[in-house]
């Protein structure tokens, strides 16, 4: 998938999150999105800002935002490297880009369903802790995202089923927006689910005999 997208491997600095599949097959809804000439995107929780490059690939104006000063820096030097125009900044979600508006918004937010001494993550989990039901960012994210967009504007999420597409999908419809699940991919689980696995199977929100997580791509759109 990396060689249909052209995406070079960027740099990872400790404590920041590194590109996987749920940032290759978000890429790849991108590339597949129709956007305006010139469009302006954000995303938001850029991590090394592998997903920000992807959109500026496109020749569209990008800003990146996130609120790890790692990240910051990390997305910085790997547009640098990319010879690519970012705008980078610092802050909570949608807070340095109030009043602005978008034509499409990515976001990878962290959606792991974490136990309750895990409720304020530091370091690099912070890019995948999102509280007991995994809705810590999401539901933030359902909310406040649609006075970003344009008339028209995209919102393209990715996130685990174990946090809820059904309530995602409510919230989204309820800030009136049209949306939908896109796509469905299953993948094996990676290091934190395989190290969660057992707290998550007493929580009733995996199987006995679940290996693979649900990952799923949602697509929102603002009506004109």
């Amino acid at each position: 998938m990396s060689g249909y997208l052209g995406r070079v491997n960027p740099l990872v600095p400790p404590g920041v999150y590194s590109p996987q599949e749920d940032t290759d097959l978000l890429t790849e809804a991108l590339f597949e999105e129709p956007l305006p000439p010139g469009a302006d995107v954000l995303d938001v929780g850029t991590g090394t800002g592998a997903l920000a490059l992807a959109a500026a690939r496109r020749g569209t104006r990008v800003t990146a935002v996130d609120v790890s000063w790692r990240a910051v820096c990390a997305a910085r030097l790997n547009a640098r490297m990319a010879g690519l125009p970012l705008r980078i900044r610092r802050g909570d979600l949608f807070a340095p880009v109030r009043g602005q508006r978008f034509d499409l918004i990515l976001s990878n937010p962290p959606y792991v369903p974490a136990p309750a001494e895990r409720d304020r993550p530091r370091g690099a989990a912070r890019a995948w802790d999102a509280g007991g039901d995994g809705r810590l960012i999401l539901d933030r994210i359902c909310r406040e995202a649609p006075e970003l967009l344009q008339p028209g504007g995209v919102l393209l999420m990715i996130h685990s089923a174990l946090s809820g597409p059904e309530r995602t999908l409510d919230h989204l419809h309820d800030a009136g927006m049209r949306a939908s699940v896109t796509q469905r991919h299953c993948i094996p689980f990676g290091p934190v689910l395989r190290q969660r696995a057992g707290w998550l199977r007493r929580q009733g929100m995996l199987a006995a005999d679940d290996e693979k997580e649900e990952l799923v791509i949602v697509r929102a759109e603002l009506p004109v």
